[in-house]
This record gives structure tokens, sequence and C-alpha cells, in this order.
């Protein structure tokens, strides 16, 4: 299947990327139609909200399961779960009890497990954290402070998602979309880094459209130079900064972003779970394929029902992560 995007959609996107002058443009769909709900959630129940979804140093895949529901508050379930892409079943699942709104997820180059906590439980005393997990299950880190918003070097107000450089520096996006009743309106919006012990080191960014402003940082990636990859999806952009939070370049060209993935060949897979016309138009819902270092288009995957989470297992087939109906696990096997 190809995707074709005439230029009075996609011209002002692409207007200063290289070879993109053509009268058509088209994009190359490399992966078969989604197959949704593919995966069995371990406890036997119907899978719950999934937002995110990642690729461990061994090839090992992990994602989310908001326990059944869309929120783990008052659930004994274990909502982290590691994935065997061959039959679609867990292969173990770890977390339970810790987490209200599971959101963020990123596994770093030891494997340990990194989550982001979007909400604050009924009872106020648990939520609003940066949890790092070992693959058993157990607490390494937290950063925040549970149960209290804040928009300070120690609180959140509610983290979006979560990554590791090279150094093993953290870095947190915070500042979720209004989402009652998990996340109120009027959030701080900011790119936060800590050091590899949890000290904090810097922040940039605030509320607007503008270079190095954000409405709704959804999630975070690293390219093989090191820059920050800004998943800006209220202002329908990616943002590209140093990892001292300087202002590189802001791409259109890749749709409305709520997730991403880049492979060992330095393409940026940019899951689009929003576009509409009215919200971003010229924009399908799908997964928008480019070079992670200039941004540049090279293939789009359609998918009505794109969730917020995508990564590409060592089997070369797609999966992502959908956090509503249908919620679950999405495959697209590649062509």
């Amino acid at each position: 299947m190809r995707v074709l995007f005439s230029l009075m959609l996609v011209a002002p996107a692409l207007a200063a990327l290289p070879g993109m002058g053509r009268a058509e443009t088209v994009l190359p769909d490399p992966f078969g139609p989604p197959q949704h709900q593919w995966a069995s959630a371990p406890s036997g129940k119907p899978w719950g909200s999934a937002a995110g979804i990642e690729r461990g140093p061994h090839g090992e895949i992990w994602t989310i399961d908001r326990c059944g529901a869309n929120s783990c508050d008052g659930s004994d379930l274990a909502p982290i779960i590691e994935l065997d892409t061959r039959t679609g079943k867990a292969i173990r699942s770890i977390g339970a009890g810790l987490f209200v709104f599971p959101h963020g997820l990123h596994v770093d180059r030891d494997g340990n497990i990194w989550v982001t906590d979007g909400a604050i439980s009924a009872d106020g005393g648990k939520g609003l954290q940066v949890v790092k997990l070992s693959p058993s299950g157990q607490v390494l880190l937290r950063l925040g402070t549970a149960g209290q918003r804040g928009d300070d070097a120690t609180h959140f107000m509610s983290p979006t998602d979560v990554v590791t450089d090279s150094q093993g520096d953290i870095y947190v996006a915070d500042g979720h979309a209004p989402i009652a009743p998990f996340i109120p309106p009027g959030n701080d919006t900011r790119i936060m880094k800590f050091d590899r012990h949890g000290k904090f080191l810097l922040q940039w960014g605030r509320p607007g459209s503008g270079p190095g402003e954000f409405a709704n940082p959804h999630a975070l990636a690293i390219d093989a130079e090191g820059r920050i990859l800004v998943a800006d999806r209220g202002n329908s952009r990616t943002q590209v900064f140093t990892p001292g939070g300087k202002f590189v370049a802001a791409w259109k060209q890749l749709g409305r972003p709520s997730g991403y993935y880049v492979d060992a060949a330095g393409a940026l897979y940019s899951i689009d779970a929003d576009s509409t016309e009215a919200s971003n138009p010229g924009y399908r819902k799908g997964v928008y394929i480019g070079d992670a270092a200039t941004g540049t288009p090279r293939g789009f995957v359609p998918d009505e029902a794109a969730g917020e989470g995508v990564v590409v297992a060592p089997d070369g087939n797609m999966y992502g992560a959908v956090n509503v109906a249908p919620h679950g696990i999405t495959r697209y096997l590649r062509k």
C-alpha cells in the first residue's frame, strides 16, 4: 500500500527539505495492514489502555497495560509487560501496585525499565513520579515527589515520557495535555534533565508555539548525535534540541507525534494518533517514517486507529501501543 500526498497538502511542511519539490510526493508503506488487538493481556482480561512500547538492548519488547482500564489506581495487576512478539503472549509482568497512570516507557542500555506516572492516586499518596525498575521489578530509582504536583526540581506536573542517553543522563518530558480527572488544566510544560543518580541539572521550555515552547510534550527520543527529539504534540511538530536544551529545528512533516522509535539505521518512527483535517490539515493518522538526522520523510503506514507508542522488533515487524479503542497492541507485518 502507498499513500499519496498532494503538493497542496504537504508543500508547506516539506518546502525546506532537499529533493521534495515534485508536484506529487509518494511515500512508500513498508508494512502490511494493521492487526489490531493482536496480543493477549496476561490477566486474561481485555487489554487496557496502552500508551508505551519499547525495545531493550537484547531485542526484548516491553509495553504497558493500564490494568485492563485507563488507570491502575486500586488495581493489583502488574501493568509493565515483557511481550513475546512471536506469540503475542506475556513473558512476565512487573510493577503491580506501583503506578496510577503509567504513561511513558523507556528501556535503557542495561535493560532497566523506566516508567512515568502521570496522575495522582485517589488517596493522594502515589503518582507523579518517574520510576526506574530492574527487569525483575525491583525499584532502583524514583524521581519526583509521590502524589505531589509542582514545577520545581523535585516535583512534576504530569510526566509524559523519559529517556536516558549514552552517559546515563535522564531526560523527562513534563506537561501532559489536560485530561480530567487525571491531569488538571494549566500544567507547566518543560523538558527536565537529571544526572544518572537523579540529581537535577537543568530544564527548558514553557507553554507556547514558538521555538523551544511546548503544547503537550508527549514523547522523547535521542538520535545518533545525542540530540533530543521532543514530540510537541499540541503544536503538531517534532522539536530538536542539543542535550543542553538549545533549539536546533522544528519539523512539521512527520505528523502530529504521540510516540517515537529510532532504529539503529537512523530511521525515526513517529506515530500519529491525532491528525485530522481540523487538528493537523493535510496529515493522516498512522506512522510516519523519516530520517532522524534531517526529518526527511521516508515512508508512511496508514492506521486510523494508531496509538501512542511504536517500536520495531528484531523480527522486523512493527508494533504499536493503542491507548483508546481498540485498546491493546497492534502488529504491522513487514512486507
